[in-house]
C-alpha cells in the first residue's frame, strides 16, 4: 500500500538543522538529516570541490580528512542524542569516545557521504552508536561514538 503524500517524514535542513545542533558553518559537517528517530538517525554531507579542508589537506589530491569525517559520525550521533532524549528544543551533546574507528576509503570532492547511527545504548544523558559512514552504499569510516547531554545553558561565569 503507498504511502499518503506528505506523509513521509521530511529531511532536515538549515535552518531546521541549526535548531538540532548549536553549529554553523564551516564546522556543521552534516547537510541533512534524512531520517530521525530515536533508535537511528540518517544523515548526509555533500563533499564538494570547494570545501574549506581541501585548501591544505592535500591540494594535489583532495581527501576529506578523517578526524572530519569523525565529527560527521559524532554530529549524527548528537541529532541521535537528542532524538532519544524526546527532541525538545536545542541539545548540546559533547563528544566523550571513540572506540573502534576503521577507515575504509579516501572521501573525495564529488562523494555524498551518508552517516547512519543506531542505538546501542543510552543511559543518563550518556549514549552510545554505531556509526558507519557510507559513499555510493560502500563504507568508508565506521566508529562506536559516545556522546554525553550537556544542555544548552549558558556557562556560569567563575567568581574570583
Amino acid at each position: 500500500m503507498a504511502a499518503k503524500r506528505g506523509s513521509e517524514p521530511k529531511p532536515t535542513a538549515p535552518p531546521e538543522l541549526f535548531e538540532l545542533l548549536p553549529l554553523r558553518y564551516p564546522y556543521l559537517m552534516i547537510d541533512r538529516v534524512e531520517e530521525r528517530s530515536p533508535e537511528r538517525v540518517v544523515a548526509l554531507k555533500n563533499v564538494s570541490h570547494n570545501e574549506w579542508f581541501f585548501v591544505g589537506h592535500f591540494p594535489e589530491r583532495p581527501v576529506m580528512p578523517g578526524t572530519l569525517l569523525l565529527e560527521g559520525m559524532a554530529q549524527t550521533a548528537g541529532v541521535l542524542l537528542h532524538a532519544h532524549e524526546g527532541g525538545k528544543g536545542p541539545a548540546l551533546g559533547f563528544l566523550v569516545g571513540v572506540d573502534k574507528a576503521r577507515f575504509r576509503r579516501p572521501v573525495v570532492p564529488g562523494d555524498q557521504v551518508l552517516y547512519e547511527a543506531k542505538l546501542l545504548k543510552a543511559k543518563r544523558g550518556l549514549l552510545r552508536a554505531e556509526v558507519i559512514a557510507t559513499v555510493d552504499g560502500e563504507p568508508v569510516a565506521e566508529a562506536v561514538i559516545s556522546v554525553m547531554s550537556a544542555g544548552l545553558e549558558p556557562a556560569e561565569p567563575e567568581r574570583g
